[in-house]
């Protein structure tokens, strides 16, 4: 990769392309979406400010983390369009999603340690299913795997975690056995 010189204000398509990794098409993908934009010279080549650079990185490490464009896009219309942004811009920019990503880091962490467990799908095949999950209780909250669903808070006014996983009176539990009540296992 070629280093860009320090005194380059405008880049090419090919020189962004080349500098952040990430191919022309996606690049013009992004553009035709609002994400970035770029000015036309004469010729109607596209030339980027160099600080295109930030706003793709962004958008890369923010689909990574499963952040969907929509909210991308949303969170880079708060930026400024006639100055390059500050760290102080930036910094606002993060702290807006502090909470959904420490939600999203809470159910990875959530899905690495119970995956070999029973997560309330009811496939019951797992050993300790039948005693998690009797009857296949947790469909009865909806489809699909119960105990890692997380809703988000674009779902509720607020985060919350699957129903499975909301507290309750152990003492006055008259339902089929729930993990608190089973002494052993674990939600």
């Amino acid at each position: 990769m070629s280093r860009l010189e320090h005194r380059l204000y405008e880049l090419t398509v090919g020189q962004l392309a080349e500098r952040s990794g990430v191919a022309v098409s996606a690049l013009h993908f992004y553009e035709s979406k609002g994400l970035i934009s770029s000015r036309r010279t004469a010729g109607n080549q596209r030339r980027f400010s160099r600080d295109t650079l930030r706003r793709v990185s962004f958008i890369r490490v923010s689909q990574r983390v499963g952040i969907p464009l929509s909210d991308i896009k949303k969170a880079l219309s708060t930026l400024p369009e006639e100055r390059t942004p500050t760290v102080d811009d930036w910094a606002r920019l993060s702290e807006a999603w502090r909470t959904d990503l420490d939600e999203r880091i809470a159910q990875l962490q959530g899905l690495r340690d119970s995956l070999t467990e029973c997560i309330g799908c009811g496939c019951l095949s797992i050993n300790k299913c039948a005693l998690a999950n009797p009857y296949d209780r947790l469909g009865d909250e909806g489809p699909g795997p119960r105990r890692l669903l997380v809703r988000h808070s674009t779902d509720s006014d607020s985060p919350q975690p699957a129903a499975s996983d909301a507290p309750h009176d152990v003492e006055a539990c008259d339902a089929a056995p729930c993990d608190p009540c089973l002494p052993g296992v674990q939600a």
